[in-house]
């Protein structure tokens, strides 16, 4: 398993608010202490609000907000996208400024998030890497809100699915889906999207598929 992939799902086994010792996430990741341990310091550093220490064990706690700004997911979106575009100017000294900047904004998350922690900008993620998938948050968001079926070309594999939610995480963006391929829900990485298109096929909540249900699962 990819380091960046460990890394989300150590996440994901946090996200319960719930206090994790070492050893069990050593298990469930199939690493050593020493990796977690590791791993631990390079969320926190990346700004996951992570709480705990070696032999006690951790768990994730309220999301940070950055104050006097209350930024909803568009204009986070925004402004991820402008500085992907700065940081890639030929200005060294602009470029480098932006750089400078996305990273006090993953120390400092804006977005309140009640399912997820917020902060999970990965030290580990290149700023070119994760702005491949900025391209793709309109149709995302679009889909999400006009409630329409995406398909999704992925590492080869093309996939039907519903988009029920943008979260994000810091640099990195996801999606809440009902795959249809795979009948059950997935957290996609925006960034992994290699394609997508905005299908005609509407769908409704069903029982077992809706939004709610991730939660209630995820809860």
């Amino acid at each position: 398993m990819r380091r960046a992939d460990r890394l989300m799902q150590l996440v994901q086994i946090l996200r319960d608010g719930t206090l994790h010792r070492a050893h069990d996430l050593a298990e469930a990741t199939q690493v050593s202490l020493r990796t977690i341990y590791r791993d631990m310091e390079t969320l926190a550093a990346s700004g996951v609000p992570i709480e705990g220490e070696r032999g006690i064990g951790y768990r994730v706690t309220a999301a940070i907000t950055l104050p006097p700004l209350n930024l909803t997911m568009t204009e986070m979106e925004a402004l991820h996208i402008g500085l992907s575009a700065v940081s890639h100017s030929d200005d060294a000294e602009l470029s480098s400024a932006a750089r400078a900047l996305s990273t006090k904004i993953d120390a400092v998350m804006p977005e309140d998030r009640s399912r997820a922690p917020s902060g999970g900008g990965f030290a580990i993620y290149p700023f070119a890497d994760a702005a491949r998938g900025f391209q793709h948050l309109p149709s995302l968001r679009q889909a999400v809100r006009t409630r329409q079926k995406l398909e999704l070309v992925m590492q080869n594999a093309t996939r039907t699915v519903r988009p029920l939610q943008l979260d994000y995480w810091g640099r990195l963006w996801t999606c809440v889906v009902w795959c249809e391929a795979r009948i059950a829900f997935d957290e996609i990485r925006v960034d992994q999207i290699e394609s997508l298109r905005i299908l005609p096929s509407l769908f409704v909540d069903e029982p077992g598929k809706s939004l709610r249900d991730f939660n209630r699962l995820k809860g």
